[in-house]
């Protein structure tokens, strides 16, 4: 096929895209960010669509992952604000755990070279069941938010990539159906057919 090398090209960015994915996952479970959960499912979802498409040659399937490409980079954009408190959105807020509870990225205690101490704050130094305890991050190499970001933006750049890509395979692929079809490829009848004539018996009286 014509478009083989596109085809390839957007197997292994849907599979890079799947296992990034379930990589963003895993630590969006840990932190308990139940917006971005349900997002990745949903890409999730739709990368092993248009990964079947793409296989088995259904142009409508790709479409649709060409369609929650776009979606997915505004959502990556998005994240991307939120974690720099760009247009009026803060990352101490609990938007992305629907208010549901304070959790914070993963990240944010769990960071490359992060220390996290425990600090229990007692009234007049007794342990109570009253007692609070607050969370301590020391030493981190690179802030939680920075690496929220790289991550938004890895998607972003491989969903580009997916997108351009995508629209290649859905061009290739509709030009050939529609050539094969120029041929007669699916003609019912045969481009090259033996006119049958129907045969006439003559009866002839016989005579003894």
């Amino acid at each position: 096929m014509g478009c083989c090398s596109g085809r390839c090209t957007l197997i292994f960015i849907c599979t890079l895209q799947l296992v990034l994915a379930l990589e963003r996952q895993v630590f969006d479970f840990l932190g308990y960010q139940w917006a971005p959960i349900l997002a990745n499912f949903f890409h999730i979802i739709i990368v092993i669509l248009g990964l079947f498409g793409t296989i088995q040659y259904r142009p409508r399937y790709i479409v649709v992952y060409t369609v929650w490409g776009a979606l997915w980079v505004a959502w990556n954009v998005f994240i991307i604000c939120f974690y720099l408190d760009v247009g009026g959105l803060s990352k101490d807020s609990d938007l992305l755990t629907f208010n549901i509870s304070a959790h914070h990225s993963w990240w944010s205690e769990h960071g490359p070279g992060c220390v996290r101490r425990e600090l229990q704050l007692t009234p007049g130094g007794r342990t109570t069941p009253e007692a609070q305890s607050y969370i301590s991050v020391m030493g981190c190499f690179v802030d939680y938010q920075y690496i929220e970001v790289l991550h938004s933006s890895m998607q972003i750049l491989v969903a580009l990539l997916g997108f351009v890509y995508a629209c290649y395979v859905v061009s290739a692929i509709t030009e050939e159906e529609d050539s094969f079809d120029f041929i007669g490829g699916f003609d019912p009848f045969p481009l090259y057919h033996v006119n049958e004539k129907p045969s006439h018996l003559l009866l002839k009286p016989m005579y003894p």
